[in-house]
């Protein structure tokens, strides 16, 4: 679904409390948001089939391939980029690793106690800017995606993705942005709302997923 996420940025992350006063350093990372290029299809396809199962992001059903995701980057317009999340590789903050967290930015812990430091670069999500309509009138607005892993969910990977695609979207001359999103994705509304988008309706019964109707609310920005 366009302008769908899967997470929202927590007030302050664990790593940041753990940090604060504990004899052990907790490993944190940071989170780089760079243009895609036709390198990163096969993940990309991997992280929305991902939220195309997971039946929390988007109303569409049918799989990818990684050769149809990069014939789809291959035919972008330089208007409407395609971006990718890449969570850097660990630092520690507190305790012996001497390091301190620093206004304004995220810090997030791997996304699990065992899996040890991440490997530098690691794809954690992709978005992009969208048609909203191909009419000439409409061409001041657009909408987005953003999938996020499933295991970096919940980590501030949304949140970095959504404020590069916003700044692009000022960049690239537009006026709003508009999303539609599931009613039970609470945590990507909360983020939606954190970041300046209102709520303008909700569309009842908008599709048939798994054999059941679905609402979408619809949200905007301007920029």
């Amino acid at each position: 679904m366009h302008g769908s996420s899967n997470e929202a940025d927590p007030p302050l992350s664990q790593a940041t409390l753990d940090g604060a006063g504990l004899a052990e350093p907790a490993p944190v990372t940071d989170y780089r948001v760079r243009p895609a290029t036709a390198a990163d299809a096969d993940a990309i396809c991997r992280i929305y089939n991902q939220g195309i199962e997971d039946r929390v992001a988007t109303l569409e059903t049918e799989l990818r391939t990684p050769e149809e995701r990069r014939r789809w980057l291959a035919n972008r317009s330089p208007r409407h980029p395609v971006v990718v999340a890449e969570a850097t590789e660990p630092r520690f903050v507190g305790g012996h690793g001497g390091g301190e967290t620093e206004p304004g930015r995220t810090f997030v812990k791997p996304p699990t106690e065992s899996s040890g430091l991440a490997a530098p670069a690691t794809m954690v999500g992709w978005g992009s800017l969208n048609v909203f309509n191909p009419r000439e009138a409409y061409r001041f607005v657009a909408d987005f995606s953003i999938y996020v892993e499933r295991a970096w969910r919940g980590r501030g990977v949304g949140r970095a993705m959504l404020e590069a695609l916003i700044e692009l979207a000022r960049t690239h001359g537009f006026h709003k942005l508009v999303l539609s999103a599931f009613p039970f994705n609470a945590v990507g509304g909360a983020l939606y709302e954190k970041l300046g988008f209102r709520t303008v309706g909700v569309y009842r019964e908008q599709g048939l997923l798994d054999g059941k109707w679905v609402d979408t609310i619809i949200m905007e920005k301007l920029l």
